[in-house]
């Protein structure tokens, strides 16, 4: 077979839609999809939500590329290429979550910076039985940081790696996490942009990969109602027009060094942190994971090496300086959760608040912090909509059409138990 073009972009729900189109598209150049797929639920429901113009007569947006951002692809004879959207008229879509990191990386840029980031993922994995039932991973072995047959008897994080390597993701670690069948996947710190175009298609690489080895590999919250939950962890920095970094102050890391921006930037992450459990916690089921004592960025806090944070600080200084937001899942579309980390730093550093001080407690038995983020998702996302200035700053389109879908979300799920969450987001996130 000829060589194809596999075009792709994250929507809403962070679901990854595209299309194969034939050789000669290997080029600059565009596709059409419908646009009221931004008001396609998980359930297949098509729904009139802000932006979607289902009422309209569901026109097109368009997806344009560049020839440069085409890279090989994970399947025979198939190149993979992300996108922006843009409406009929030809103007940047409002509802693109690509776009809104970009808009948010230029509004970092107009103070001169560049914002870089480094995703950590979290993932369990599943298999069918013999009578088709959905279970947990045969890895009895597996331990916390565990490598090894006993880990993964499948091996199918080797398949994974070395798909990776052909394809040139720079990968930092892939290790086994706390629970058995529970896997962590992190990728080297880049520009935003890059940093979130490749672990968007690293995610859907390690899931379709999985899946030729009969595994179902899940990047929801809460799979597991007794195990622990799945994060994706926000690393940011940013660097000036010199390539330096500018969140520490000098060569050493940690709370005491950090420079008045990034003590801005944590002010910021504080003020707005129920907001942005709406965007970056954005499912029923990521409220069985956000909770007090469960290393998950429930609280409105931060510290230096400290996992019961939500906003840790690296001990690392230099050019390894970096900033941690613990909060955010992987059902969250990435683009959308780095927009909103940075959107929120910067209008804590624009603002100039003081930064309260660091948490002191253990984050299980005892802690400084009297606020947390909501307990489910309709609280979440009513704190959202209430927060104007980073619905604003995230993109106001953008944030309705998020807030009416999740609305409707909470309408579908309400009446589910665990079983029932798992089932409605497992093959999706």
């Amino acid at each position: 077979m000829a060589d194809r073009l596999r075009a792709m972009f994250c929507d809403h729900l962070s679901i990854m839609r595209g299309k194969y189109l034939p050789a000669s598209k290997i080029k600059d150049d565009e596709t059409r999809f419908c646009r009221s797929t931004f008001g396609v639920h998980y359930d297949r429901d098509l729904l009139p939500a802000p932006g979607a113009m289902m009422m309209e007569g569901l026109p097109d947006m368009a997806l344009h590329w560049r020839a440069d951002d085409i890279r090989n692809g994970w399947e025979a004879n198939t190149k993979i290429v992300l996108g922006d959207l843009f409406d009929d008229a030809g103007a940047p879509l409002a509802l693109c979550p690509r776009g809104a990191l970009k808009r948010a990386v230029a509004d970092w840029g107009a103070h001169g910076l560049t914002p870089k980031a480094g995703i950590e993922l979290e993932a369990f994995a599943f298999v069918h039985d013999d009578d088709g039932n959905l279970v947990p991973y045969e890895s009895k072995g597996a331990v916390v940081y565990g490598t090894g047959p006993f880990t993964d008897p499948r091996g199918f994080n080797d398949k994974i790696w070395e798909t990776a390597e052909r394809l040139g993701f720079r990968l930092d670690m892939i290790t086994a996490e706390y629970d058995a069948q529970q896997f962590e996947y992190t990728l080297a710190f880049d520009d935003a942009v890059k940093a979130v175009d490749d672990i968007v298609l690293f995610r859907q690489m390690a899931r379709e990969v999985a899946y030729q080895s009969g595994v179902i590999l899940t990047f929801m919250p809460k799979p597991v109602a007794e195990a622990g939950g799945s994060g994706m962890h926000i690393n940011f920095s940013f660097t000036d027009k010199d390539d330096h970094n500018v969140v520490a102050d000098g060569n050493q890391g940690g709370p005491e060094h950090l420079t008045p921006l990034a003590r801005g930037c944590i002010s910021g992450l504080l003020t707005h942190h129920q907001a942005l459990a709406g965007l970056i916690a954005p499912t029923a089921n990521s409220y069985k994971r956000l909770a007090p004592a469960s290393l998950s960025g429930y609280w409105q806090n931060w510290g230096g090496d400290h996992r019961n944070v939500t906003s840790r600080i690296s001990t690392e200084g230099g050019a390894k300086a970096r900033m941690e937001h613990r909060m955010a899942d992987a059902s969250a579309n990435p683009y959308t959760a780095v927009a909103a980390v940075l959107q929120a730093a910067r209008l804590g550093f624009e603002a100039g608040a003081a930064l309260p001080a660091m948490e002191t407690g253990d984050g299980f038995e005892t802690t400084d912090a009297t606020e947390g983020t909501a307990t489910n998702l309709a609280d979440a996302i009513a704190a959202l909509e209430a927060d104007t200035d980073l619905c604003a700053a995230v993109g106001s389109e953008l944030c309705a059409n998020h807030i009416f879908m999740k609305q409707q979300e909470v309408e579908k799920t309400d009446a589910l138990d665990d079983a029932g969450l798992r089932d409605f987001y497992m093959y999706f996130v």
